[in-house]
Formats: C-alpha cells, structure tokens, sequence
C-alpha cells in the first residue's frame, strides 16, 4: 500500500521535456519542416506500397480485362500520387528557405 501511495506522489510531480530526453522547440520552421517531411515520406511510402500490390494484381489478373484495368488505374494514381507528393515536398523546401 505503501508503495502505491509513493507511486503516485512520484507521477503527480511535474517532468521537463528535457528530463526524458525530448528537447524543447526552439526553431519553428524546423519543426514544421521535420514534421511535414515525415508527412511526406509517410505518403510517398504508402505509395509506393499501392504500386507493388497494383503489380502483383497485374502478374495475377491472367488477362482478366476487370483486374487489368484495376491495377492500371492504382498504378496511375500511384505515380501521380508520388509526383504531388515530391512537389508539395520542393514547394514547402523553397517556402520555409525563405523565412
């Protein structure tokens, strides 16, 4: 019983950022930048993962016109998906080098 009340007197206390190893945001730009960029590759990853399973459904869709079509179209958006992807990414690059 002890012990539970010094576990909670220990977790009421207030922790610095600092203490546990995070560091405190000094630059903004370069917190939005890092975040966007983990936005991006989060997307470009995903991506890149509908192209593969786009790919698999074309090798397997034994000339079946319905799978065909399916897999082209996921491979299409998939591209286009990627080239927005890299222009939003040069886009926030050049507007967050500017300030």
């Amino acid at each position: 019983m002890n012990h539970l009340f010094l576990f909670l007197v220990a977790a009421s206390e207030k922790v610095s950022p600092g203490s546990i190893g995070i560091n405190p945001v000094k630059d903004a730009n370069g917190a939005i930048a890092g975040l966007l960029t983990a936005v991006y590759a989060g997307a470009g990853m995903v991506c890149v993962v509908i192209i593969i399973i786009a790919g698999h459904l074309y090798t397997t869709s034994s000339g079946d016109a319905s799978n065909l079509k399916r897999a082209k179209e996921a491979i299409l958006g998939s591209i286009i998906g990627l080239i927005v992807i890299m222009g939003a990414f040069v886009g926030t690059q050049f507007i967050l080098g500017r300030f």
